[in-house]
């Protein structure tokens, strides 16, 4: 049985309630906050956690947030707070790692409320769900993402804009890694025989039914016995790109069989979309979520060829 749930069995369910409904902000909680109008006795930071997957676009994100970000915001440099690894591009870092980037590079403090975006207009939502999660692992409750990110706020004639950069005060952030939300290769392999619990994959699905390549040329699509392919892209409406009701949300895992009560491990290419999955399972009303952070990189790179569902020539 995991034992993992992104609010522990001893908080009450309001207080999970509460968690849950402040996973997402819209742009106009956010400017209000940022302007002082609410909630004055708290900080609030902002992170621009754009990323793009380099073999699919020319864009550099750094470069756009140079340009322009919302005020006061800092740059999460996804590929730069990961846990250094010759083949696999963004395995968990170490609590130490994490506390060094938030706390000394972006001056964040434990009790600081982050609001997290990306800038991916033609998605909708893509990494900032990652960062979302990298906190919440290691123990930082009073964390959201930005409804709509960049693009909706950027698009409202209200909402300003920069190229300011702010000083960073270096802060001695405290981070505890929560293990049970993290699961490992050999965690995944023995789910193989036990079942222990569901596995989701956020891949498109021509990647995860072996007919469309990986973008990574060392790999080849394909994807876990017994895994459920659910696209990380279905979890936003395709006409607003901002994420689904609850209810919507709790539709489609149930169209897909994705059991109430039983535990789930999320996993994609490398452990970036799966995190979208992830959060839209949680704000369903799910709780017992885990990643699997190596995903189908490592698992394609580790497992015996006869634990992989692979298209044949």
């Amino acid at each position: 049985m995991l034992a993992f749930c992104l609010y522990s069995s001893t908080d009450s369910t309001a207080e999970a309630d509460m968690d849950r409904k402040f996973v997402i902000v819209s742009t106009e909680w956010l400017a209000d906050r940022l302007a002082g109008k609410k909630d004055k006795d708290i900080n609030f930071r902002v992170l621009d956690a754009t990323w793009h997957l380099p073999s699919l676009t020319k864009r550099k994100p750094r470069e756009d947030f140079y340009k322009d970000h919302i005020p006061g915001a800092l740059f999460f440099d996804i590929d730069e707070c990961r846990k250094p690894h010759p083949d696999l591009e963004h395995l968990l870092p170490s609590a130490e790692q994490f506390a060094e980037y938030v706390g000394k590079k972006l001056g964040i403090g434990n009790e600081d409320h982050v609001v997290i975006y990306d800038n991916n207009p033609n998605i909708g939502i893509f990494s900032a769900p990652r960062v979302w999660w990298l906190f919440k692992v290691f123990g930082h409750d009073k964390v959201s993402v930005l409804s709509g990110g960049f693009e909706k706020w950027n698009n409202e004639e209200v909402r300003e804009v920069t190229d300011e950069l702010i000083k960073v005060v270096p802060f001695d952030y405290q981070a505890t890694l929560h293990p049970e939300m993290v699961k490992t290769f050999k965690d995944v392999e023995n789910n193989l025989e036990t079942k222990e619990f569901q596995l989701l994959d956020a891949r498109p699905a021509g990647r995860f039914n072996g007919t469309a390549p990986e973008p990574r040329p060392d790999t080849k699509p394909g994807h876990i016995p017994g895994a459920v392919n659910i696209p990380f892209t279905k979890i936003v409406d395709q006409n607003t790109k901002l994420l689904k009701t609850p209810a919507s949300l709790n539709a489609m895992l149930n169209y897909h069989k994705v059991e109430q009560d039983r535990p789930m491990v999320v996993m994609c290419g490398s452990g970036v979309t799966s995190c979208c999955l992830l959060m839209a399972a949680y704000v369903s009303g799910r709780d017992d979520i885990a990643l699997y952070d190596g995903s189908w990189t490592e698992w394609y790179k580790t497992a015996k060829w006869n634990q992989m569902m692979l298209r044949r020539p």
